[in-house]
């Protein structure tokens, strides 16, 4: 399955399954004489490891890196960097009921009818564990693109029907997030986004809600002008990611309900450089970056394994039934998805920054 693999320098490929032995990825095109340590990954993976508030799954996953192969002396090598983390705390038995039975709102019965073999434990290679790849890729894809100043920040504005409209900075989002669990920059709103998930956890539930993502300091002209749009290749990264049910770029859908002249950012000097003084259309114009801010959102959907007696059908005897679910789910996946994508595109733009001559594909310099 190429499916498993992203970018066309640099390369991340992704493996395993929810209960699996492990999971991981494979780094290949990094430049040599990247800073690179267990801990940059290993802070990452703790921002969307299970088990660690109250409103997240109860999986018990430390969640601890390790790498295999990439790394001398503390630098990347130029070889392809491995890293797995283990799975340590798997009940599949709680799956077993769920063989021949497709879980409503989850992929069970595509994966089933496309390969005829497949791991229902946790859902497999389906999993939103297997994102566990996605922030491994996009650790090393951070690092890298700290060296040119690049960010990349995702943050909570909606939850359910809760959501935050006041403005931040970036470096206040970036602060304000760390210092909640829903990673929202409105301390107040996210308080209540918190009682919101809490609420439908009780009752066995859940709910959805929209990330932001901002990437910042990239040059102007990044991606190909028709088949390789830089919204394109992003937009396609976001939705690659499991729960997203939508992308938008800028104003997005808003943008339709405005004049030409109301969408159009005008431009000015800075010192010399070109800026817009406004950011509608979020930083991309003819598929390649104008140098503003690039602003993404993405609409999740609730966690699908949610608790209660639902209709499905029974696939070996052809026959419809009923299924309840069991195990141990997130009640909104927005708070650890943050991570995830943030990472996703990261490696979109490490690969692109590599393609256009940014970044010297052999070392760093």
């Amino acid at each position: 399955m190429a499916a498993n693999i992203t970018g066309e320098i640099f390369k991340v490929t992704t493996f395993g399954l929810s209960h699996g032995t492990a999971l991981g990825a494979v780094v290949d095109g990094c430049p040599a004489g990247l800073p690179l340590t267990e801990e940059d990954i290993q802070n990452e993976l703790n921002k969307r490891r299970p088990g660690t508030s109250k409103i997240t799954t109860a999986r018990d996953e430390k969640d601890k890196v390790e790498i295999l192969s990439g790394v001398f002396e503390g630098k990347t090598d130029g070889t392809p960097i491995a890293a797995i983390v283990r799975n340590k705390d798997q009940r599949s038995k709680n799956y077993d009921n769920l063989k021949n039975n497709p879980r409503p709102g989850h992929g069970d019965l595509c994966w089933q009818e496309k390969y005829g073999n497949y791991d229902y434990r946790g859902g497999g290679r389906s999993s939103g564990r297997v994102t566990i790849g996605h922030v491994i890729g996009g650790a090393v894809s951070k690092k890298l693109l700290e060296q040119y100043n690049i960010t990349t920040t995702a943050h909570v504005t909606a939850i359910h029907n809760i959501k935050s409209t006041k403005k931040y900075t970036l470096e206040q989002i970036k602060q304000n997030i760390t210092e909640n669990n829903v990673r929202c920059a409105d301390s107040v709103i996210a308080e209540k986004m918190e009682e919101e998930i809490l609420k439908y956890k009780k009752e066995g539930n859940s709910v959805g809600g929209i990330v932001e993502i901002i990437i910042d300091n990239l040059p102007i002209g990044l991606g190909q002008p028709v088949f390789d749009k830089i919204d394109g290749d992003l937009a396609k990264a976001l939705m690659n990611i499991g729960a997203v049910k939508g992308v938008e770029v800028g104003l997005g859908f808003e943008s339709a309900t405005l004049t030409g002249k109301e969408m159009n950012d005008q431009y000015y000097l800075d010192d010399d450089q070109i800026k817009t003084k406004t950011n509608n259309s979020g930083g991309v114009l003819g598929g390649m970056t104008n140098g503003m801010p690039l602003i993404l959102r993405i609409a999740v959907k609730p966690t699908p394994s949610v608790n209660g007696i639902q209709d499905t059908v029974n696939l070996e005897y052809r026959k419809e039934t009923t299924i309840e679910i069991e195990g141990r789910h997130d009640p909104c996946i927005c708070p650890r998805i943050t991570t995830v994508a943030e990472s996703a595109c990261a490696m979109v733009i490490a690969d692109h920054m590599i393609r256009a001559g940014h970044i010297n594909p052999d070392r760093i310099q």
